[in-house]
């Protein structure tokens, strides 16, 4: 059975690039959100088995969404994807329960690695 994965990005051409790295990897992409609150929702519908978290997103934003969801499902696999310029946000994020961080812009075979040593 294939890991399911929520990805969430306001960018529709991030969302595109990580699901198309992912899905050539096995993974199905099982939602997408472009806001937090979507993050949000989505995963408690889906349960997914892991998410990518951008952190700058208009309305409720990534740091926001995750605590959410860390605290709707404490074991949640969420792994923050956003631009290097953001240290302090990146590392709130890992306070926060985020599992990993992916720089943007990433190579392909950094978002499978990262994802899948998250949910081995």
């Amino acid at each position: 059975m294939s890991k399911r994965v929520l990805i969430c990005d306001d960018s529709l051409l991030m969302r595109k690039m990580v699901a198309e790295a992912l899905v050539a990897d096995g993974w199905e992409v099982v939602g997408e959100a472009e806001n937090g609150q979507q993050a949000i929702e989505k995963y408690q519908q889906l349960r997914p088995d892991a998410v990518t978290m951008d952190i700058v997103m208009p309305g409720t934003n990534g740091l926001e969404a995750l605590e959410a969801i860390r605290k709707m499902d404490p074991e949640a696999k969420v792994v923050v994807i956003s631009a290097l310029n953001q240290t302090r946000l990146i590392s709130e994020a890992i306070r926060k329960g985020a599992e990993d961080f992916i720089a943007k812009p990433f190579l392909p075979e950094q978002v499978q690695a990262t994802l899948n040593a998250c949910v081995a």
